[in-house]
């Protein structure tokens, strides 16, 4: 149910206006609920905005990591909705790793732990709803909205990791943005290639990251632990259900580590998916 919470902002408070988007969240579930029972409702699609604590005020005092921290002002207005709903079906929010003066805190790795904190967050309030991510992004964009900052495979390695993440905290689904390109030829971080001409519609990298682990971690997956050891064991992040491994390098090289007691090397921000 909306996007954003936008045009529900109380200027006066310099807060969210929670009272009149759950005002208007209750009318409209009630009104889908009475056309159908059967009819799944959600919200509240909050943007988790992120804060550097150090120097912004609105940071919140418990929901934070090194990461940073989220704004208390957007806790308050989910607390609100949360108390307050008629009811729900699943829950909703989207958010990025960076906050919001596009800072990576402590490296763009390290930034992706924030989908856990707050997955969890949001958990511990709503019980058993499904969390879905309706928007996630880990890459800061440039003055043009173009994310070409980062070769693809680190930005692959950067997006696994989010998604890992993301399951931690508790999440069934995520959505992902920017399929493909509207200009040029270039397609940073796009699930495939410009579909305007004949050449277009070929399967690129972040595609196949995206297809692989919806279909290795559906939603309802019991993830299991899986033992990480080596020199760079700190660097090399899993995650693993009865079946499969999902594997990342977050080293702008190579290494190589014992993941589950067998010995593995990896490239560069290599993904790499094992069998158990």
């Amino acid at each position: 149910m909306w996007n954003e919470f936008k045009g529900f902002w109380n200027d006066a408070e310099d807060r969210w206006d929670y009272e009149g988007y759950t005002e208007l969240y209750n009318l409209v579930y009630r009104a889908l609920k009475t056309v159908d029972e059967d009819i799944e409702v959600g919200g509240p699609y909050l943007g988790m905005d992120s804060l550097d604590p150090r120097r912004q005020d609105n940071a919140s005092p418990d929901l934070r990591g090194r990461w940073g921290a989220v704004d208390q002002r957007v806790l308050d207005a989910f607390d609100h909705w949360n108390e307050h709903k008629a009811g729900a079906d699943f829950v909703v929010v989207d958010g990025a790793s960076y906050t919001k003066d596009d800072e990576l805190l402590p490296d763009e790795f390290g930034a992706t732990e924030k989908f856990t904190a707050v997955g969890r967050w949001v958990r511990e309030r709503t019980g058993r709803l499904p969390l879905w991510w309706a928007e996630y992004y880990v890459e800061p964009a440039d003055g043009d909205d173009v994310r070409d900052g980062w070769p693809e495979a680190r930005r692959v390695a950067v997006h696994a990791s989010g998604l890992m993440a993301m399951a931690r905290g508790g999440a069934g689904s995520a959505f992902y943005w920017n399929p493909q390109t509207e200009k040029g030829t270039g397609c940073a971080g796009c699930l495939w290639t410009p579909t305007d001409r004949a050449s277009g519609g070929r399967p690129l990298p972040m595609l196949g990251l995206l297809s692989r682990f919806g279909a290795e971690f559906p939603p309802g997956t019991t993830y299991e632990p899986v033992s990480v050891a080596g020199d760079d064991a700190a660097r090399v992040r899993v995650l693993a259900d009865g079946e499969a491994v999902l594997v990342v390098n977050t080293l702008g090289r190579g290494t190589g580590a014992r993941v589950g007691g067998k010995w593995v090397d990896l490239g560069a921000y290599e993904v790499r998916w094992l069998r158990r």
